[in-house]
């Protein structure tokens, strides 16, 4: 295929040379598991978010799962979170024995409601949540989702936390380097996650990052990232008089992350304002295109925005196409795209064990339906970014003008 009519991928990371560079240097070091380049990404990322605490981890879910069980979370108890996101989320609180509690999104957004939260809260403890932070068999965390980049209602989230004494774990897989008034994402409970996965803003490949001001907290994932032991024991094999002894204090996990994907991090840490100007020219070169087509509802251009995904509206009302024949259509047209997401109450999995019916959720349900995630990442050309535009509008149009949405 020509320059004209290749595929366009729904994602793409952006190495260079200089990332190219860092990971030679450590595998001709000799030493590629966790030592001097995992603790340096650590630093410069906890610098750059400006938290005193950052744990490099070999992925978001692994943070996720630290994160809660920092927080003693364990059978009977729950977690407030969204069904509007990937499992990952939900699934390490089931690996903690604890279940869900689903809160719908609210209307016109991907994001958790938190007034919602606030109903679940009195509905589940009584409105003595803070009363009761402490005992197994309550909520033990709100867990909100910053879905494709937009960080929304943190500071009613925050409150809540406040007023009823329950902590707050962030989960920003896709929110790096979201920054509102209030700091960072991540930053703005107390505990956040992101995940450099090969798609994400910055890539490791696989990998994320814990960032957290609770010094207890950060001292318990440290320990529990790598198998529960109490002292640092990479450097007992590097540095001359280092000791082998180490004691095991729990019966931790393997979650560290390695030199090889911290010397990548480090340096698409390093980019990450560069991708991110990318990013929002993509955003805002859509966002101008599509806002003269009432059958497409473009992503508002929120405070921070990290543009991680371009979740557009298909409104199925007035096309006479279905959003994934729309979809079948751009794939045609030679566009990858994608969903995001399937609300974890219609899997079956959830379905099953919660007994979950389709309309429990409405909001999440609805934005399904409706949504379709395209191409925004920084290495796509002028001319990709063009392809796509035309290749949405023209799917459009021709169904507009089709009639009737079909029953």
């Amino acid at each position: 295929m020509n320059r004209n009519t290749d595929f366009i991928p729904f994602a793409r990371p952006d190495i260079g040379r200089g990332e190219e560079e860092a990971v030679l240097r450590v595998l001709r070091s000799g030493w590629l598991t966790t030592a001097s380049e995992a603790k340096s990404f650590e630093e410069e990322f906890a610098r750059y978010v400006g938290s005193p605490y950052a744990l490099a981890v070999n992925s978001a879910t692994a943070g996720l799962h630290l994160a809660l069980e920092a927080l003693g979370t364990g059978p009977g108890d729950r977690v407030i979170t969204s069904p509007y996101t990937f499992t990952a989320t939900a699934g390490v609180i089931r690996h903690l024995g604890a279940d869900p509690l689903f809160v719908d999104i609210a209307p016109g957004t991907f994001h958790i409601d938190p007034q919602g939260i606030e109903n679940a809260i009195a509905r589940e403890n009584g409105g003595k949540a803070g009363e009761k932070a402490r005992e197994k068999g309550t909520i033990r965390a709100i867990l909100p989702i910053h879905v494709g980049g937009e960080v929304w209602g943190m500071p009613e989230i925050a409150g809540l936390s406040r007023e009823y004494g329950i902590p707050v774990v962030e989960d920003s897989a896709h929110a790096f380097p979201s920054r509102t008034a209030g700091g960072f994402a991540g930053t703005l409970g107390g505990i956040g996650v992101y995940s450099f996965y090969a798609t994400k803003t910055i890539t490791t490949g696989e990998g994320g990052m814990v960032v957290t001001r609770n010094q207890e907290a950060a001292k318990r994932m440290d320990m529990m990232r790598l198998h529960g032991i109490d002292r640092e024991v990479w450097n007992r094999y590097t540095e001359k008089g280092a000791s082998w002894r180490y004691a095991v204090m729990e019966a931790g996990f393997k979650y560290n992350m390695t030199d090889i994907a911290a010397a990548l991090g480090r340096v698409q840490l390093g980019r990450a304002g560069e991708f991110l100007e990318k990013r929002k020219e993509i955003a805002a070169r859509y966002r101008r295109a599509f806002a003269e087509r009432d059958y497409l509802i473009p992503p508002r251009d929120a405070e921070g925005h990290a543009w991680h995904l371009f979740l557009l509206r298909i409104d199925g009302e007035k096309l006479s196409i279905s959003r994934d024949d729309f979809i079948d259509k751009l794939q045609e047209a030679g566009i990858g795209t994608s969903v995001h997401f399937i609300p974890l109450h219609l899997h079956p999995y959830y379905g099953n064990r919660y007994g979950f019916k389709a309309e429990d959720f409405p909001a999440a349900y609805a934005a399904y339906q409706q949504v379709i995630s395209l191409p925004i990442y920084p290495a796509m050309r002028e001319d990709q970014v063009r392809r796509v535009i035309d290749a949405v509008i023209r799917t459009g149009d021709s169904a507009r003008g089709a009639g009737r949405h079909r029953q």
